[in-house]
């Protein structure tokens, strides 16, 4: 567990604490950034409140949001899971980095970052908006006490080690939210390549300019 002091939250309407949460993972991101900062603490705390509170939305938020906001589609609920997974994976090579002052940490750091950030704000608009218009707050509120509970719970436990983010990565291919690791890998490769192409077609446009 991390050194760093991680709030408890308290009970409230669900969609402000799952904001609050959001802009906590930009604080701890932005910590883990820093070089004058405990990067091991802050790098644990993250993995640990990314971790509850993902696994506290999938248990106790998305079920209720899907079946009572009409804007909320399986789809929706379904992709912000993927993503949660994909949190995890990118998560899971952040930890593995053994050198917190190396090049391998900043840019496992830089892939964190950007599907933090991606899901954020796609769970933002296509959750959170549509649960604020077609929710009513005193089922909010009883959500919020539901997740909470269950998020302070995992973060009191301990929830992010090595160990248990591989086993929840495991879990998530298991249940067919996660491609396998040898496809994921070769995905990933496909992408490269395409970047790569895109790049030099660029160039050259640019220097042919």
């Amino acid at each position: 567990m991390s050194d760093h002091d991680i709030p408890r939250l308290g009970d409230g309407d669900v969609l402000e604490l799952i904001l609050d949460d959001h802009r906590r993972f930009e604080d701890l991101l932005r910590e883990c950034r820093r070089t004058d900062t405990d990067r091991s603490s802050a790098r644990q705390a993250l993995a640990e409140v990314l971790v509850a509170h993902a696994e506290a939305e999938e248990e106790e938020v998305y079920p209720t949001l899907r079946a009572q906001a009409d804007d909320i589609s399986d789809h929706e609920a379904e992709h912000g899971e993927e993503e949660h997974a994909e949190i995890h994976e990118k998560l899971l090579a952040f930890l593995r980095v053994e050198d917190t002052t190396g090049e391998d940490y900043d840019e496992a750091l830089e892939d964190l970052a950007t599907v933090v950030n991606h899901h954020s704000n796609e769970e933002e608009q296509t959750i959170l908006n549509p649960a604020r218009e077609d929710v009513a707050v005193a089922d909010r509120e009883r959500l919020g006490a539901a997740w909470t509970a269950r998020r302070n719970q995992l973060l009191d436990e301990g929830c992010a080690s090595v160990d248990q983010v591989a086993a929840i990565l495991t879990a998530a291919v298991d249940e067919g939210t996660l491609a396998p690791e040898d496809a994921r890998e070769e995905a990933e490769k496909i992408k490269e390549t395409a970047d790569e192409l895109a790049e030099e077609v660029e160039d050259g446009a640019k220097k042919g300019g």
